[in-house]
């Protein structure tokens, strides 16, 4: 699932209100760590994980609003959602104000005029840099209904007819663009490095390091993305200790399949541990997929996440 999906997945729904579940064993061969796991329902991580529309609607219904509910109850305290820039205003008030209700965070959503998958800020063109600037102001207004603090930012695809340093001048450019309307509001863009085509101009850890130190601005940070990441450099641990002092947030998904923690090669309650002794307090987005359907799938979701989270014992 890339990022696409995630955009074209988040849309509203309405229905009632659902309250939470206690989580029941998925898997015989983990009947102890599921009886504790059910045990530790409703309370809350160590790390500050955040699901998005759609991975619990099995077990809270298709309204936001509800699984909004369900994920509180379960013991999350932040949602993601990437598509929030394109809700309307009324929807962006109602999930603002459940979230304020329940004193939840807004992880990201993406700053999306449209130019983030195609050849665009690397050209230098002012057509494409102020269509970026004009996003930006409407997503100071967007954060403005949830209390975000972090905006996607994805610089788009290489300009293969310019050379690099071009094209990352351009690039610099248009982020201290952005970062001036962000900075008075206290509002940080996270430049996303990705692996979903080798036409993104920021696909490892180090290009993306470089653009902010460029910018030199507290409101342009990276957005560590571990699946990716895993996909693109690997070394986690490694390359998230030499770009630590820009990293701003983290998004998690397993490798291969992008679904939840345990289901592929990556040790996430090592690197949660990790992350957690070095201090971070940010939010944890769960950009991912469920490796198994239905309600059960969902519970299994929670289950993975109460395993990887288990890592002060």
């Amino acid at each position: 699932m890339n990022r696409i999906e995630f955009l074209r997945n988040s849309v509203v729904a309405t229905g009632a209100l659902v309250a939470g579940a206690s989580i029941p064993s998925t898997a015989g061969n983990k009947s102890t760590n599921a009886a504790d796991n059910s045990a530790l329902a409703g309370k809350t991580f160590n790390l500050d994980y955040a699901p998005h529309q759609g991975m619990f609607e099995n077990q809270a219904g298709k309204s936001f609003l509800d699984q909004i509910q369900y994920m509180y109850d379960q013991g999350f305290r932040s949602i993601e959602d990437n598509g929030f820039l394109g809700r309307s205003v009324e929807e962006q008030t109602k999930i603002g104000n459940l979230l304020a209700k329940l004193g939840m965070r807004m992880g990201v959503f993406v700053v999306d005029g449209g130019d983030n998958w195609k050849i665009s800020l690397t050209t230098g063109k002012k057509e494409f840099k102020d269509k970026f600037v004009e996003t930006c102001k409407r997503s100071v207004e967007a954060a403005k209904r949830c209390n975000a603090k972090w905006l996607t930012v994805v610089p788009g695809f290489y300009e293969r007819r310019l050379p690099y340093g071009n094209q990352f001048a351009n690039v610099v450019d248009a982020m201290r663009a952005g970062a001036e309307i962000f900075e008075p509001h206290g509002l940080v863009m996270v430049l996303e490095t990705l692996s979903d085509t080798p036409e993104l101009f920021l696909q490892q850890t180090h290009e993306t390091f470089a653009v902010c130190k460029a910018v030199q601005s507290p409101s342009c940070k990276i957005l560590y993305d571990i699946y990716h990441m895993q996909k693109t450099e690997g070394q986690l641990i490694v390359n998230i200790d030499r770009c630590w002092d820009e990293i701003a947030y983290v998004q998690i998904g397993d490798n291969p399949g992008r679904n939840e923690p345990t289901t592929g090669e990556i040790n996430y309650k090592n690197l949660f541990k990790h992350l957690h002794g070095k201090g971070y307090k940010g939010v944890m987005g769960m950009e991912h997929g469920n490796s198994q359907q239905g309600k059960a799938g969902e519970l299994r979701v929670i289950q993975a996440y109460r395993e990887s989270d288990n890592f002060l014992s």
